[in-house]
């Protein structure tokens, strides 16, 4: 696997625009022009992570529009696998030369990619890694970009696990279980806890979703009432849990961690109402994985290779020494 720190060594050649909408943005006039064509499909725009996401390639696409078109789509809900698949195939259908791709499920889109790739269209997987097993039965290979999600999380827990006891009791709120990232922050967390000797006693899907992690939580903390930690597999849930907490009275004494760095879980640490979280730089995710798509359009003989991207712990002794803002 190549290291991310191979990227920055490579020549510029990244445009972007985007857009916090599902409509695609770059639209026709992208379409019409004669530079490459990049179509970007995120999961919910709703969600920081992704808006970020979308933000950092227009931000890019400023300095660098000469270079590339970028068609920028998203989906209103993360469990909207019809739509994503939509996407891909109404991208095909405008003939684009490559799709950067945040899956929303690891395995459903696979068939829809097969077919672009038939097609001649790059395909790159950012954020969440398509399923091995489905690849190899779609005899297809899509390079990943995106970081170490189990790496990750286990470092967000092992900080965890410095404020705990062995014995103590904790919860997890999990993401989609059938997309990658959520299989790996819950097998990072669980890693974790069990070298902590800190005992999981309960482990739940909220699917990445704020109102859902708040319901789901609370009825952790009525079913389990000794729990010392709530471990979010991204910071939508773990504010959810914030909420949750709060309610039940107990922001003092629940320790909560999260995933992703969105700018509200920044602000709950420094106030103290969040132990950690991790950074997978949402800002340049897709950057990497259109930089990638690009060197495979202008050479397409070179080898798809993955790319891991870097995965940080984040606390509030490294906010307050990077001087980051809210």
């Amino acid at each position: 696997m190549r290291s991310f720190f191979c990227l920055l060594a490579l020549p510029l050649l990244l445009t972007g625009c985007a857009s916090k909408s599902e409509t695609p943005t770059g639209g026709q006039a992208a379409l019409e022009s004669d530079r490459p064509k990049v179509a970007l499909i995120m999961k919910s725009l709703a969600n920081e992570f992704f808006s970020t996401m979308a933000d950092g390639a227009n931000s890019h696409h400023q300095e660098h529009a000469e270079q590339y078109d970028l068609i920028v789509n998203g989906i209103k809900d993360e469990r909207d696998l019809s739509r994503q698949v939509g996407l891909v195939d109404d991208m095909v259908a405008a003939g684009v030369d490559a799709i950067v791709i945040a899956p929303a499920d690891s395995k459903a889109l696979v068939p829809s990619l097969r077919k672009a790739k038939e097609k001649g269209i790059v395909v790159v997987n950012i954020d969440n890694r398509l399923d091995r097993d489905v690849l190899q039965e779609e005899n297809v290979s899509i390079p990943f970009v995106g970081p170490d999600n189990q790496a990750g999380a286990k470092k967000v827990g092992d900080f965890l696990a410095t404020r705990l006891k062995e014995g103590d009791k904790v919860a997890i709120l999990e993401g989609i279980r059938t997309s990658f990232n959520g299989q790996q922050r819950l097998a990072g967390f669980n890693q974790a806890m069990e070298q902590a000797g800190v005992d999981v006693v309960s482990s739940q899907s909220a699917e990445w979703e704020m109102s859902k992690a708040n319901t789901i939580a609370a009825s952790m903390l009525s079913e389990h009432p000794d729990i010392k930690a709530i471990l979010a597999a991204n910071d939508s849930m773990a504010l959810g849990a914030i909420a949750a907490v709060k309610a039940a009275g107990r922001s003092d004494d629940i320790l909560i961690v999260g995933f992703d760095n969105i700018s509200a879980v920044q602000a709950a640490i420094r106030e103290g109402k969040v132990l950690a979280t991790a950074d997978q730089y949402g800002d340049q995710l897709a950057v990497f994985g259109i930089e990638t798509a690009l060197q495979l359009i202008e050479d397409p003989s070179a080898t798809a290779d993955d790319v891991e991207t870097p995965v940080d712990l984040v606390t509030a002794e490294s906010l307050a020494e990077s001087g980051t803002q809210e």
